[in-house]
């Protein structure tokens, strides 16, 4: 196991963590299914392919999808081919070197898939992704209804990043995430994140030999998501930020999400068969309705608000609550009304998501005013509320 292999919390995070709250033999029963595979499960350290690996992913897919469940897979791995296929000595340092890289190898590897797949007797699509196509409602809608044209004609979409035109702004940035975004926009039942990531650890195995893997996350805390660290940290490198991240959209959207190791044998099958593989991230009982995922995970993020704790309290409560002016403490960023922004505490825990009301001037404003004062400061009140509750997500 690899110093990336691990993925794990001291024993004082262990909150939300359980062994007996759900029922894994249930698994079985899913219909929709989201697979995502990482550069690791799918291609050697110097890039090239790993035939053996991509041969028993495609036959294990393709005995799931004649059982008649619906397969889309998210995979990584174009970059590293192209840099293969390019005889390149290491990975491009600049965008566009990655991008033409990207270009040559996501060609090289559908051609691959769709090779393989076909000695299985299964179709494969390609479908390339960019943020835009999350950020627009009407894109969201539209590629929603491309993958529910595809499953219902049999085919196993094949789904990637689109990094040849994606920018740095508008990048969803990694196949963890977007595997979830893909789970939600096609309200699949469940999502398997094969890895070099075995799963959560009670400590690093690394250096603790009682370091035990846990088999079930029930919540997402704030505690485990500090223990992920920041994106651009050294604790982020081994994809435990990522994973987390897409652990809270998919469980938020109703989804339940496995994280196992792409080296374990048959562990698709195995997962479904409900055998105690990796980490189980148990979702939330209530499935986001079609507009709120969106809200929630397509939407981009315009700004924030910070509010006090009675605030943070009640919307943190089961069915939530309109958020006043009164609780806000801080605004960050510039938005307009209308755009979505995020809702965190003061220790900057992102606690919901929501369309403001107003904009990020008439915010700085009226935070900490009564809503009865709104119209005196700014000269006009559209709305009591910040955010009404009906547009807002609790995370």
């Amino acid at each position: 196991m690899s110093v990336f292999a691990t993925w794990y919390l001291s024993s004082k995070n262990s909150k939300g963590m359980s062994r007996l709250s759900f029922d894994r033999a249930t698994l079985k029963d899913v219909k929709r299914i989201v697979i995502k595979v990482g550069s690791s499960t799918i291609t050697y350290g110097n890039g090239k392919r790993n035939f053996s690996r991509i041969d028993r992913l495609a036959r294990e897919i393709a005995d799931l999808a004649n059982q008649g469940k619906e397969i889309i897979l998210v995979s990584s791995g174009a970059v590293a081919v192209g840099v293969d296929r390019l005889g390149l000595a290491a990975k491009p340092k600049t965008i566009p070197g990655k991008q033409a890289a990207a270009a040559v190898g996501q060609g090289v590897l559908m051609h691959t898939y769709e090779k393989i797949f076909a000695e299985y007797g299964q179709i494969v699509a390609q479908v390339l992704l960019t943020r835009m196509d999350s950020v627009d409602r009407h894109r969201y809608t539209n590629s929603r209804n491309t993958f529910l044209a595809l499953l219902e004609h049999k085919v196993i979409p094949i789904v990637n990043e689109n990094d040849v035109v994606a920018i740095d702004e508008l990048k969803i940035g990694d196949n963890d995430n977007l595997s979830a975004l893909v789970a939600g926009i096609i309200d699949a039942d469940l999502l398997i994140i094969l890895s070099d990531i075995d799963g959560l650890y009670t400590a690093n195995p690394q250096n603790d030999p009682n370091a035990k893997l846990v088999p079930e996350v029930t919540d997402i805390t704030p505690e485990i998501e500090a223990s992920a660290g920041d994106a651009g940290s050294k604790v982020g490198t081994g994809g435990m930020f990522t994973k987390i991240q897409a652990a809270k959209m998919a469980t938020s959207s109703g989804i339940n999400m496995v994280i196992a190791s792409g080296e374990e044998k048959d562990a698709i099958s195995r997962i479904l068969e409900g055998e105690e593989i990796g980490t189980l991230f148990v979702s939330r009982e209530n499935r986001l309705q079609f507009r709120k995922r969106w809200l929630a995970f397509g939407a981009r993020i315009a700004g924030k608000i910070v509010v006090d704790d009675g605030c943070a309290k009640a919307v943190r409560k089961a069915g939530g609550c309109s958020i006043l002016p009164a609780g806000i403490t801080d605004v960050e960023g510039e938005f307009e009304a209308g755009n979505t922004i995020s809702v965190v505490n003061k220790n900057g825990h992102e606690l919901a998501r929501g369309l403001a009301n107003y904009s990020s001037e008439e915010l700085d404003m009226i935070k900490g005013a009564k809503t009865s004062e709104i119209e005196n400061i700014l000269g006009h009140k559209h709305f009591d509320e910040v955010i009404h509750r009906d547009d807002l997500v609790i995370l």
